[in-house]
């Protein structure tokens, strides 16, 4: 039985998850414990025996048939996620710890996408047999470090056995004041168009891993060629939300019109925001920021670099409009990179290229139902 668990575990994970480091190491099998040897509500307790609250709308966390929250004079965001193994993730090159971090963390992004702020959420499991309890201490590490850096509980949630392999689901509720509060649907002829951090890196790091992995299918002995590419790695499987840009603009006085952050790309997201708001826009290609790592990656790979950085996806960037007036006041945000402006839906979603040509923009990014 140990020599089964042992070879699970090699199976699913080809360096050793260190504490958010990606330097490759070679696995070292332990001895693991079973999870039915604690049983549903024993491995709820392990997990979440430890959990401290730290936001005052948080009256009731675990332990209860039902979280309690109170938001008094705010509103209420809620955003769910659900994320499942050979969709969303691969678990040969995903280490677990680094999964729960980025589980916890998209769902936050979608909370300071809508200007708000990330307070609690619920996680639901759905385990297979292959794992063990080390093996879900590592997801909840890295779970739990995420809600400590942006400060959310985790108030409750659900486990269950899977026949189709690791899947996540995850809610995150969110509190903003009414009048703050940003949607996609607001976005006005003339307002600039934003976008924060670089674009196309995560992707790039997907991209990479793939390489490695099909590398190491066909050798014994494989060490993952990782040097120099840390940046493209920590995008694809440690990203951040940008709570940092939402902070820069409440403290500048700035209120976007509209604003959704970068999951399925570029593109898809600027035309939601278009379609939405019934405009049009025109974005150039000099201006998308893109960093030099992706840049070289998309070249190894003989990718057109433009259309990486547009459908990628898994930036977690946060794309946004603001009124042409606060053209000075944004010049003062780090962070931030002015790609293009809004303007009538009869002119069309457009990209302009290096060289002038004006290119339609179409939705290609991630669409996980294709």
């Amino acid at each position: 039985m140990k020599g089964e668990r042992d070879k699970v575990k090699e199976d699913i994970i080809i360096f050793h998850p260190l504490p958010f480091t990606l330097y490759p190491l070679p696995f070292t099998c332990k001895l693991v414990m079973e999870i039915s040897s604690l049983g549903e509500f024993g491995l709820i307790k392990h997990l979440t025996e430890k959990i401290e609250i730290k936001n005052g709308s948080t009256l009731k966390g675990v332990g209860d048939d039902a979280a309690v929250l109170s938001y008094k004079d705010k509103e209420a965001l809620v955003t769910t996620d659900l994320l499942l193994e050979g969709i969303h993730f691969d678990l040969t090159y995903v280490p677990l710890k680094h999964l729960g971090y980025k589980s916890a963390v998209v769902n936050f992004s979608d909370i300071y996408a809508m200007n708000g702020q990330p307070k609690q959420i619920t996680v639901s499991l759905g385990i297979s047999k292959r794992f063990s309890v080390e093996d879900l201490e590592d997801f909840y590490e890295g779970l739990l470090l995420a809600c400590q850096i942006y400060g959310v509980d985790l108030v409750g949630g659900d486990t269950s056995s899977s026949l189709t392999g690791f899947c996540i689901s995850i809610t995150c509720i969110g509190e903003a004041n009414k009048d703050r509060i940003v949607y996609r649907n607001k976005a006005q002829n003339t307002d600039l168009i934003f976008v924060s951090g670089d674009l196309g890196a995560a992707y790039m790091g997907l991209q990479l891993m793939e390489r490695e992995k099909a590398v190491f299918a066909g050798e014994k002995d494989f060490t993952p060629d990782f040097a120099g590419k840390e940046y493209l790695l920590e995008r694809q499987l440690k990203p951040e939300a940008r709570k940092d840009i939402v902070h820069a603009l409440d403290e500048n006085g700035i209120l976007p019109t509209s604003m959704i952050d970068i999951s399925d790309g570029l593109s898809s997201e600027l035309l939601h925001i278009c379609t939405q708001s019934g405009v049009g826009c025109q974005i150039y290609e000099e201006r998308i920021p893109i960093d030099y790592q992706t840049a070289l990656m998309a070249e190894q790979f003989n990718m057109n670099l433009t259309t990486v950085a547009l459908n990628g996806g898994e930036d977690y960037e946060l794309l946004f409009t603001v009124p042409l007036g606060l053209h000075e006041k944004m010049e003062t945000i780090e962070g931030v990179k002015l790609i293009g402006h809004i303007c009538e839906a009869s002119e069309g979603t457009r990209l302009i290229a290096r060289d002038g040509t004006e290119i339609p923009l179409t939705a290609q990014g991630w669409n996980a139902l294709s």
